[in-house]
């Protein structure tokens, strides 16, 4: 598993891009502070609860995506492993659930490019284990919810 997260593959691979209207230093610590990452990370209709936010490298962040379904509560366990965190340029981290064979697992990079108008584009690249579960994720809507993901970043950075 980890040497397929070490071979890009573009058939793997999901990209997200959202140009924000904030300095990279702004929209990188919305990524590094875990109060900050908790008021905005998520599709719409989620929160998240943390349980442990140890943003560095070789760091990790344990949280659960809560939302209500059906009426009933629902948990979606989560865990970030910070591989690569380079101030206002880059983070990469693997993730995937708390269990620590996840064959799911995938590859995150999240990098951050100042315009010279102050702008931030920000595209985040999603490496899966395999072409089937990048169909498998899209199909069930990963896409939009990273979307929805990264417009609460905006709307949290323009708060």
């Amino acid at each position: 598993m980890a040497n397929l997260l070490e071979t890009w593959s573009l058939d793997r691979e999901i990209v997200l891009v959202k140009l924000l209207d904030h300095p990279r230093d702004k929209v990188f610590a919305a990524w590094t502070n875990p109060k900050a990452l908790a008021e905005w990370y998520g599709p719409s209709g989620l929160s998240i609860e943390s349980h442990e936010a140890d943003i560095r490298e070789g760091g990790t962040w344990r949280f659960d995506m809560v939302g209500i379904f059906e009426g009933k509560e629902q948990r979606f366990p989560n865990l970030m492993r910070f591989l690569e965190i380079v101030p206002n340029e880059r983070i990469v981290m693997d993730y995937g659930t708390p269990d620590p064979d996840d064959p799911e697992r995938f590859r995150m990079t999240v990098t951050f490019d100042e315009q010279a108008d102050g702008k931030t584009v920000l595209t985040m690249r999603q490496l899966h284990p395999s072409r089937k579960r990048r169909q498998v994720v899209i199909g069930f809507g990963a896409v939009g919810y990273g979307l929805q993901t990264l417009d609460g970043l905006a709307a949290w950075l323009d708060a």
